[in-house]
Order: structure tokens, then sequence, then C-alpha cells
């Protein structure tokens, strides 16, 4: 059953090998998508800039202008559409690499359109229940979910945007213990995603910028569990 949701969803398609977009499109429609499909990442940039997208499904392999720099350069514009990045290599390197362009999600050819459609879903759904507050605060830290800016004693702390994804997750939750899966889901939608050390290195960036400088420690590790952010008192 199509759902009169995605009736309303309009989603910009970005794969330049003919027959996989012709294959995406096509199950999308069924769906109940609105699909614009192009095949640079050129076209995609105009193609974004000319009308909204709810949702952008980008291959990282494109010509004349790849994925990555398509993601980046929607990201520095402001343009905070979910994006879906699809790739035929499933590396940790090139995982890191495109979350660090900003993209939200990423899914490895071949794939089926039932995983597809849920990677979707789940992306739309938690763009619309994120919530409307502003500044997340714990201890002497700080967080504004509309400037992206970090502050702690004071003091304002650059975070790449992951970095800051993964900051928020904690900061909603001080004091809970959040598996590595529960992170993940909330800042790329994985649900298998416990195999995986990207957690880890974030949480590791995250330890350089928002603790060592400070004499209190604020992100702890729970082992075998996850992470939590927290005030222990030391003697």
């Amino acid at each position: 059953m199509v759902s009169s949701y995605t009736m309303s969803m309009r989603v910009l398609l970005v794969e330049d090998e003919h027959k996989i977009a012709a294959y995406v499109k096509r199950g999308l429609q069924e769906s109940g998508y609105a699909v614009d499909s192009v095949f640079t990442g050129r076209d995609a940039l105009d193609w974004v800039g000319a009308a909204p997208y709810d949702l952008i499904i980008l291959d990282i392999m494109l010509p004349i202008i790849d994925g990555l720099t398509v993601c980046r350069e929607l990201r520095q514009r402001g343009d905070r559409t979910p994006v879906l990045m699809l790739t035929a290599r499933d590396d940790i390197d090139d995982r890191v690499s495109g979350l660090d362009a900003g993209a939200d999600d990423y899914l490895v050819k071949p794939f089926a359109m039932k995983e597809l459609l849920a990677r979707m879903r789940a992306l739309t759904r938690r763009t619309g229940d994120q919530t409307k507050s502003s500044v997340l605060s714990y201890a002497d830290l700080s967080l504004d979910t509309r400037t992206h800016q970090v502050r702690r004693d004071g003091h304002i702390i650059p975070l790449a945007l992951k970095e800051f994804s993964v900051l928020e997750c904690l900061l909603r939750e001080p004091g809970r213990v959040l598996t590595r899966a529960q992170i993940a889901e909330h800042v790329w939608s994985y649900e298998n995603f416990n195999q995986s050390n990207v957690v880890d290195v974030y949480v590791r960036n995250l330890r350089r910028k928002i603790d060592e400088p400070f004499e209190q420690k604020l992100i702890y590790t729970v082992r075998g569990v996850g992470y939590c952010l927290a005030v222990y008192e030391t003697d």
C-alpha cells in the first residue's frame, strides 16, 4: 500500500549507471515517491538549487563532480536535506569519507530495494522527529543545534559534522550509557552497525577536542557496552 506520506515526498536520485538508476527510480515510484533522476554531480547541484527535495540518493562515483564533492558542497551551502550515499566499496575509509562529507547514511551496492526503502524511512523519520530545542548543555559543555556551535567552559570548539552529531546524541541523554548501535542509529541510521569501529573513531576525536584540554573528563567508556556523558568526582 502506498501511503499519503510517501506520495508527498520528493526524491532526487543521482546515479550515473543508467540501468541502476532506472531500477531504483521504478522501485521508488512504485512505492509512491516522486522521483527526479540525474546522472552527474554537476546536474545534482543544479537541480538541488532549483527545487526542494525531501531526500537525496547520491552515488559516490559520478562523472564531472563526484558524490563526495557534491555532498560537501551542499553542506557548505547550508543545505541539510538528508543524503543517502551509494557506493560499490565497503571498506572503513570509504565509509568515513562519505560520512565526513556530510552524508546521513551509506548503502553498499548491490542492495535490495527493501533495504533502500527502509533506510529512506529511517532517515525521513529521524528528520521529522528532530527536537525543536536549540541549546543542549551538561556541566560546562553546551551545544546549539541551530548554529552548530559547541562551547566548553566558554571556549568555542570546532567540530566536524558527524562529530557534532555524536556529541548531540550523548548530550540528549547525559548519564545514560548508549551502545555503539544506538549512537549509530541516531547519527547514521545503521541497523547492523556493531561490527564497525566508526563510532569509536568519532568518540576518540571528540575526546581529543572535548576532554583532553580540560581537567574534568566528560566522555566515558563502559567496557563491553558503549559510551556515556557523565561527571565523576576524582580524589
